[in-house]
């Protein structure tokens, strides 16, 4: 079976480095050993670089960040969203992580963002636990 095709916004990136042992731990975890194809954005990158320096318990340098990102760059599937913007959508910056998603044709979109779940109905979007509950090992 084909490893499922998911993209993950910053949240789920940052959680899963600070929280190696949390569920969107286990999903990176899950990503380094091919159970999952993971989609990324440009966009989602560069917030992943402006995110982590803030963060006291990632203790990495900006030269290290921005490593660790060009690295994903390599394991991930890079897309470049275009198209319409979702109308219901609040917060501008979500068009960008939903443009990814619809961009990659990816079977989900995991994220804790509650402005992006609002959309469950229309996009198969999913919270790291529900996705665990329902995908993981």
């Amino acid at each position: 079976m084909a490893a499922l095709r998911v993209v993950l916004d910053t949240s789920v990136l940052v959680s899963g480095l600070a929280y190696p042992a949390s569920i969107p731990g286990r999903i990176l975890a899950a990503w380094r050993q091919g159970s999952l194809r993971v989609v990324l954005s440009r966009y989602i990158l560069d917030e992943m670089i402006r995110v982590l320096p803030r963060l006291p318990r990632i203790a990495l340098s900006a030269a290290e960040i921005r490593d660790l990102a060009d690295i994903f760059m390599f394991l991930a599937d890079i897309v470049e969203p275009t198209g319409e913007t979702e109308k219901t959508l609040r917060d501008a910056a979500d068009q960008q992580v939903l443009a990814a998603f619809r961009a990659a044709a990816a079977d989900y979109l995991i994220t804790g963002d509650k402005d992006l779940l609002a959309l469950t109905g229309k996009y198969p979007i999913l919270t790291p636990a529900e996705f665990w509950a329902r995908h993981g090992n």
